[in-house]
Parts: C-alpha cells; sequence; structure tokens
C-alpha cells in the first residue's frame, strides 16, 4: 500500500455500510430540537413498515481526505460493488489520477466484495479492460474487518453526522452523507443509485477461466491481481 502511494497511484479501500431503513425510525444518539418539539418516530422498526431500505456502499480514496458513496436500493451484489468503484472514477479518479496505470483496492474478506465470489472477479475484469488500469485486490483476514481504513475514516464520520435524526427518505440518506466532513476536510460525494441488482447469478467455468486473474504467492486466495487484458 505504502509504494503505490508514494508512487502516486490510486489505492482506496471499499466495503458496504450497515443497511438503513427508509421512514420515520429511531437513530441513535441526539439531535437538538426547541424544546417540546420532537420528531415523531416509530416504536418499532419492522422491515414492512419500511418505505425502502438504503444500501451505503462506499469507497474511499486512501491518498487523500475524500471519499464515494453510492446508495443502492436493491441488493448489495458483485455488481453493485464494482459499479460504484467505477463510478468513483469516472467521477473523481480519473482527473485526480490522470496517469495511473494500476489500482489497489482493499477490501473485507465477505460479503459483496469478498474474495469468494466469481462475479466480483468478472466486474473488475470489466473494469480493469474498460479504464486500462491493472486491478490489485488486498482482502483483510475473517475477524480483521475493523482493520479496514473505510470503518473508522469514513463510516463512523458518516454514523455521527446522522445521529439522532430519522432517515425519512432517500434524499435524506444521500445528504447526510453528502454533509459529512471532519477537521482535516473530509470531502464525501454520495448519489442515489436506482439500479436492480439481481442476485443469485452465475458463471459458466469457461467466464471464469477467461478471468485475467494472477494469485499472489502470499495467500493467493486472499491477494490477487486481474489484468487489463480481456
Amino acid at each position: 500500500m505504502a509504494k503505490a502511494l508514494t508512487a502516486g497511484e490510486p489505492v482506496i479501500s471499499v466495503d458496504t455500510k450497515k443497511k438503513e431503513l427508509i421512514g420515520r425510525f429511531t437513530q441513535a444518539g441526539q439531535e437538538w430540537h426547541r424544546s417540546k418539539e420532537p420528531v415523531a418516530v416509530s416504536t418499532y422498526d419492522f422491515g414492512h413498515l419500511a418505505d425502502g431500505k438504503a444500501i451505503p456502499y462506499g469507497v474511499d480514496d486512501l491518498g487523500d481526505d475524500s471519499a464515494w458513496v453510492s446508495v443502492g436500493v436493491d441488493h448489495d451484489t458483485s455488481v453493485f460493488a464494482v459499479a460504484t468503484i467505477e463510478k468513483w472514477w469516472d467521477q473523481l479518479g480519473r482527473d485526480k489520477y490522470p496517469n495511473a496505470t494500476t489500482l489497489l483496492i482493499t477490501a473485507d474478506g465477505g460479503g459483496s466484495n469478498g474474495h469468494r465470489p466469481w462475479r466480483w472477479k468478472s466486474e473488475l475484469a470489466r473494469f480493469a479492460a474498460a479504464t486500462g488500469l491493472t486491478v490489485t485486490v488486498a482482502h483483510y483476514p475473517p475477524g480483521t474487518s475493523k482493520w479496514n481504513k473505510i470503518e473508522h475514516r469514513l463510516f463512523s464520520r458518516i454514523t455521527l453526522n446522522w445521529r439522532g435524526r430519522p432517515l425519512t427518505t432517500y434524499q435524506t440518506v444521500v445528504n447526510l452523507i453528502s454533509n459529512t466532513t471532519t477537521r482535516t476536510g473530509l470531502i464525501v460525494r454520495c448519489e442515489l443509485d436506482p439500479n436492480i441488482y439481481p442476485t443469485k447469478t452465475t458463471l459458466t467455468n469457461e467466464q471464469k477461466e477467461a478471468i485475467p486473474i494472477t494469485r499472489h504467492d502470499f495467500h493467493p486466495d486472499w491477494n490477487y491481481t486481474i489484468n487489463r487484458r480481456q
């Protein structure tokens, strides 16, 4: 990681934040209101009472104090995860790293960006072919997700920013994430992703074998590189 950062190549930390119900539900923490003007919220937080669910997927640029978050409305899939990385690259990364040849991604070992899903690898291969970037992925070992820098550099800040405030609409979620800042100058771009991402999609053996992947000698399941060629 340090070598890539020193060379001026992009390094990002990615993950899905906790899913949130959309509606007048209680949020942990407190927010200032005028006396005797409390915000009415539901006593229960059953899913069927919600207007939907928000799925914030984040991309934290470890080279500076900026991040991108896509708020999904459907499912947290590998296609959604890579689509968010692609959105970050198109909207922020490409201009910030015009001479980049590689992209290093640090991610948890499970979930939509886990080391097991072949769809995650195939989508990264598509991304690498489209951008010309060689993509290297380093997964954290099981039980060490809190090592992932996005957790304390971005997600904890978002949680603090919307403490005590009901997430009544998707736009509320987007606005609160976009307005998240820190004393060090964190800037967050956030957009709603209204696309549908089907689950349980599978790849054929031929499609898996076509992925230009090179596994590293050290824990090859967790560390690998997706080459730029098709």
